[in-house]
């Protein structure tokens, strides 16, 4: 892999925030790029933790407090990720008096044109601009050390399951689809079919986002004995690693990409629990900006995983990699000369 054509690299600060989902694809762009970077965490306000403020170059929304300093010597390139952060980004971009190059994963909700990089996958509908980088699937990436730390941490709880263990990974609802008591008995059933045909064991997880009222419907509706991990904030028992890294398949919820493609990226089998639309529709992608069905969509459609209710695919290669276009055009950034060879030698 090339370096710039001459002089130190670049002062890289990664602005990350209280989404680990997010905040690990910033890393995963640090890590493959090589060079030096400090992370600037980033809290938010009450009102805008879920709140949307107006995209502009502002720290407003910030909790000075909870997040770290924000001062010169200001860097040559940012990268982040999302709105909240995105206002961050461009409020040092103009302390830096515009030196500062901004790279954003997602699509930016306004100020597009002072984005030096936009990389947007498969559900942001960002426009075909010179500076937009349009992926299939999103950079996420498991850590595959400590998976295998976890799987050899529970080998002995787990083995006591019947063959094959199938991980269910529940998410929670978003605002284009529902995912209520009764969506979740439907999937209890599904599930209860599917132990019963395979004479196999389920072993089911919940995640931040799932209410209570779903949980409580899916512990009815699963076979009796069925393992049923509650998320909770402090708890140290999460079995989700050991079961990346020990379940023979995987049922997951169409609601969370993260999920979604951490399996598929280690080539295990998936199905996907599709959840309805709020209005009672399907695969019509709502909402302005993203399309949250083109993630499940895409992995479908590219041979990754099937619908729950189908033959699980028992041979399953991981998605391609697509994280050596985005080094190329960060590298281009700063030496365009370089950008062709860079991305040649990123590709072996």
């Amino acid at each position: 892999m090339t370096e710039r054509a001459a002089g130190p690299p670049p002062r890289v600060w990664l602005v990350v925030g209280e989404k680990p989902g997010d905040n690990a694809q910033v890393r995963v762009i640090a890590d493959a790029l090589g060079w030096p970077f400090e992370e600037r965490h980033v809290a938010m306000q009450a009102p805008w933790v879920r709140g949307k403020p107006r995209v502009r170059p502002s720290l407003a929304h910030v909790d000075a407090e909870r997040s770290d300093p924000l001062r010169p010597p200001w860097p040559d390139l940012v990268v982040t990720i999302g709105r909240r952060l995105s206002m961050v980004a461009l409020w040092i971009r103009q302390q830096s008096g515009d030196r500062t190059r901004l790279v954003l994963v997602g699509k930016p909700r306004r100020l597009a044109r002072r984005f030096d990089l936009i990389v947007a996958s498969a559900q942001y509908r960002a426009g075909n601009r010179r500076n937009v980088l349009r992926l299939g699937l999103p950079l996420m990436r498991v850590d595959e050390a400590a998976v295998d730390a976890a799987a050899a941490a529970w080998r002995e709880r787990l083995s006591q399951l019947a063959r094959p263990l199938v991980a269910v990974l529940v998410g929670g609802p978003t605002k284009p689809v529902r995912f209520d008591a009764a969506v979740a008995r439907r999937l209890g059933e599904q599930l209860a079919s599917l132990a019963a045909s395979s004479r196999g064991s389920l072993y089911a997880t919940t995640s931040r986002r799932t209410p209570p009222e779903v949980v409580e419907a899916l512990a009815a509706a699963l076979p009796a004995g069925t393992p049923l991990y509650r998320w909770r904030p402090d708890a140290r028992d999460n079995p989700y690693l050991a079961l990346l890294g020990s379940a023979d398949r995987f049922v997951v919820t169409s609601d969370s990409p993260t999920m979604m493609l951490e399996v598929a990226r280690l080539g295990r089998p998936l199905a996907i629990f599709v959840l309805p639309q709020s209005r009672g529709r399907f695969w019509r992608g709502l909402g302005r900006g993203r399309d949250l069905e083109a993630i499940p969509r895409l992995l479908l459609a590219r041979g990754s995983a099937v619908r729950l209710g189908e033959p699980f695919l028992e041979s399953v290669a991981p998605p391609s990699d697509e994280l050596p276009r985005v080094i190329a055009r960060i590298r281009a950034l700063f030496d365009p000369s370089g950008a062709a060879r860079d991305a040649r030698c990123l590709s072996v």
